[in-house]
């Protein structure tokens, strides 16, 4: 009867596995991490008795509050295209006057951006709006608004400094000549 044998006894590992770590000597003047369970039964029952004691079911927030929470949350995405306008000015700086391909990118993503966001201003806000703050997220959305307008204007500014917007008569009647420059100065290069 040899297949009656007992199985083989674990490996070192599995044993270490399955059992606790021995505990070690505590010193008592400092408290337990958050989420550390100790094995010491002593430290268990005072554990627990310190827990039925303070802790007690969070309640779910009120409606008004909820309200209150995603007009915060919606302020903070109508603000959001003016705390990149100075990105997008000294970006828009940097790119100089020349029509370059760089710029002329630059400026073509100055305009995609708000022009993308106002189109998808409900999308953006949907998730947000309750019936509860439906009068308040008027004044959001129009600060949104407000804010792409803001981005758009640079780009506009942005395409006047490269001389692409026609601003001058000669640029809309055809009679009219060009406007000659005074002096012109030249680098000559020694």
């Amino acid at each position: 009867m040899a297949s009656q044998m007992p199985p083989p006894p674990p490996p070192q590992w599995v044993r270490d596995l399955t059992s606790p770590p021995p505990s070690k000597a505590k010193s008592g003047a400092f408290p337990d991490p958050p989420g550390y369970t100790s094995s010491n039964p002593q430290q268990v029952a005072r554990s627990k008795s310190s827990k039925n004691a303070v802790s007690q079911p969070r309640e779910p927030p009120s409606t008004y509050e909820m309200d209150t929470l995603k007009l915060k949350k919606a302020w903070e995405l109508a603000l959001a295209p003016a705390k990149q306008l100075p990105m997008n000015a000294i970006g828009m700086y940097m790119t100089g006057n020349s029509l370059q391909i760089f710029s002329i990118m630059m400026v073509f993503m100055l305009f995609k951006g708000p022009i993308q966001a106002v189109l998808n201003i409900q999308g953006t806000f949907a998730r947000l709006e309750t019936e509860g703050n439906k009068q308040n997220m008027l004044m959001v959305k129009a600060a949104f608004v407000g804010c792409n307008c803001l981005a758009l204007a640079l780009g506009i500014w942005k395409v006047n400094g490269m001389g692409l917007l026609p601003t001058t008569r000669s640029d809309w009647l055809a009679w009219e000549t060009a406007r000659e420059p005074l002096e012109r100065a030249y680098f000559v290069p020694s």
